[in-house]
């Protein structure tokens, strides 16, 4: 028997008693990862600059401290941070990429561009095998597994009916809309779009993008304001110029304001009633509910919906002080005076 066919022979007498190669695959089954010391859960958000943003890590870290204690001994969730400063979708990519280098065992998103991020999802859900979810702003045609956040055409319209009551259904309005490439935001405006057709006088002027930052969009209205002066409308698909003062300094109390978000700087215009409604997101459980929904699926094997829709809360004077108490409950600091 020369040397190949006794290695042949060896090979199979191997494989008739366990296989000829040394690699193993182990299948876990699901609700069986207890094992596991260290859940690393990847959050993605589109800019750390937006207070939004700011209010999901805190959610996330929060549910993430609830399971350690529940989980005490047997597992450790740690969420990796991995957010650009200004909004970017190559770079969401490239994190997404470095945190399966890294070995995190799932990844939640807001995309910025779901074009430029469906193909790094897809990457990690197909090659590496690690599950990716969406929150806030979704992926729809990518190999997420799931999406948490409210239903974006419903919040436009939303935003479209309250300003229309507040206008007394006549007007000019003008839509802000943020980043143009946002699928979220681009739902919303359609939102918009469709209530205001059920007010036949009310004209929408155009709709208005800027970089995502108080600053910028503060200066977007006003730039806006000087050149039609015939707006008397706001309809803010999200509420990024409420963040500063800026606006509120001499605001015309004709004008009307409806916007997405209640976070503390944001309540300011509402005592003021230049925003006679704000309509706020959850968006302490942007992170809070999706980390328990990766953690529900990936480490107790559980079968997850593959959407779940947040409610919007619509904030007014009435109830200002209520939203305040939820907002100091969440870990926020908000001004006394709001709690009166």
């Amino acid at each position: 028997m020369n040397r190949r066919a006794a290695a042949l022979a060896i090979c199979t007498a191997a494989v008739l008693v366990g296989g000829c190669e040394k690699r193993t695959t182990r299948v876990v089954k699901p609700g069986k990862q207890q094992k596991k010391k260290v859940l690393r859960i990847g959050l993605i958000a589109k800019s750390s600059t937006n207070p939004v943003f700011q209010a999901a890590l805190t959610g996330a870290r929060a549910k993430a401290k609830e399971l350690n204690e529940k989980h005490k001994g047997k597992v450790e969730v740690v969420i990796d941070w991995q957010t650009p400063p200004n909004e970017d979708a190559d770079k969401q990519a490239n994190y997404i990429k470095q945190l399966v280098d890294k070995g995190a065992d799932a990844i939640i998103i807001s995309c910025s561009d779901a074009h430029a991020v469906t193909g790094a999802i897809d990457s990690a859900v197909e090659k590496a095998h690690v599950p990716v979810m969406c929150f806030d702003s979704d992926a729809p045609q990518s190999k997420r597994f799931a999406y948490f956040g409210v239903d974006d055409i419903e919040t436009g319209k939303q935003v479209m009916k309250h300003l229309a009551q507040e206008m007394g259904g006549k007007g000019v309005v003008a839509i802000l809309a943020g980043n143009p490439n946002a699928p979220n935001l681009q739902r919303r405006v359609r939102g918009v779009r469709q209530e205001a057709g059920n007010h036949p006088n009310i004209t929408i002027k155009e709709v208005y993008y800027h970089a995502e930052t108080p600053e910028d969009a503060a200066a977007r209205v006003q730039q806006v304001m000087n050149a039609h002066p015939d707006i008397n409308g706001w309809a803010m698909v999200g509420g990024w110029p409420l963040f500063t003062e800026a606006l509120a300094r001499d605001w015309k109390p004709e004008v009307k304001v409806v916007a997405v978000d209640a976070l503390p700087a944001q309540l300011l215009y509402v005592e003021k009633g230049i925003t006679p409604v704000l309509l706020a997101q959850k968006v302490f459980d942007w992170g809070y509910v999706s980390t328990d929904i990766a953690f529900r699926k990936v480490y107790l094997g559980e079968e997850v919906p593959p959407r779940t829709i947040s409610e919007l809360v619509p904030v007014t004077k009435d109830n200002l002080k209520d939203w305040a108490e939820k907002l100091q409950a969440w870990g926020f600091k908000v001004n006394p005076r709001y709690l009166k």
